[in-house]
């Protein structure tokens, strides 16, 4: 003879899968327990926790949840439209968050952490190209913009290119670096030139150039290291 279903009423309280979760976290819920307080009730033959485990097994797993539909849901005794829709919105919540990721914020604190960020995407390239890195006031890297293109060796781009893409996102400082195709990061007259220009506009607008970062192959320059801004 088959035993009777055990309800959620039967259950005593400090078992059941809401006060566990109080009590000890939802990671000490099995994935039927989660379920069931997404369900929030069952029927009157069957605990909320009976029909997650159904709904389970019918499934074929708790991946496979992913890709069951409203209407194959609702096929399961005992869970209705509001029902079928509250546990699609939360295995929604839980797909997104799994396919999300915590992006730290990049910090620009010394020039080394520059070329960490622009090395990689720099120094293979075959003409020069000029990149401002903008920083709002803790140093976090708000954007970033590749301002002129250059010839095989010469870049040519203008301080007001380079703070009207600075006031435009609102950036309280700025790192420029630029490549030479040479894999040669050592710095050109023209190099020290453009930095002055750009040091002296920062100024005047009130946006810092920390710094100007020359990328070669494997090896790069800071300008403001050097002493030569």
């Amino acid at each position: 003879m088959e035993s009777p279903t055990l309800l959620l009423r039967d259950i005593p309280h400090d078992e059941r899968p809401r006060e566990r979760m109080m009590q000890y976290g939802a990671s000490a819920l099995s994935h039927a327990e989660l379920l069931a307080i997404l369900l929030r009730t069952g029927t009157r033959q069957e605990s909320a926790v009976h029909i997650a485990q159904r709904l389970l097994k019918e499934a074929g797993g708790i991946r496979q949840l992913v890709d069951i539909s409203i209407e194959e849901i609702t096929q399961i005794k005992g869970i209705g439209t509001a029902k079928a829709v509250q546990l699609k919105a939360g295995i929604e919540l839980g797909r997104r968050l799994a396919a999300s990721r915590h992006v730290e914020p990049v910090i620009i604190r010394s020039p080394h952490d520059a070329a960490e960020l622009l090395s990689e995407q720099m120094r293979y390239l075959q003409k020069e190209h000029f990149v401002c890195v903008f920083l709002n006031t803790k140093n976090h890297v708000i954007a970033q913009e590749t301002l002129s293109m250059g010839s095989l060796n010469a870049s040519i781009v203008h301080p007001r290119e380079v703070f009207r893409a600075a006031i435009k996102c609102s950036s309280a400082s700025l790192v420029c670096a630029h490549n030479h195709p040479s894999g040669d990061p050592t710095p050109s007259p023209e190099d020290i030139s453009l930095t002055a220009r750009l040091v002296e506009a920062g100024a005047i607008v009130g946006i810092e150039v920390l710094d100007h970062v020359i990328i070669g192959d494997g090896s790069f320059v800071s300008l403001k290291e050097r002493g030569l801004m």
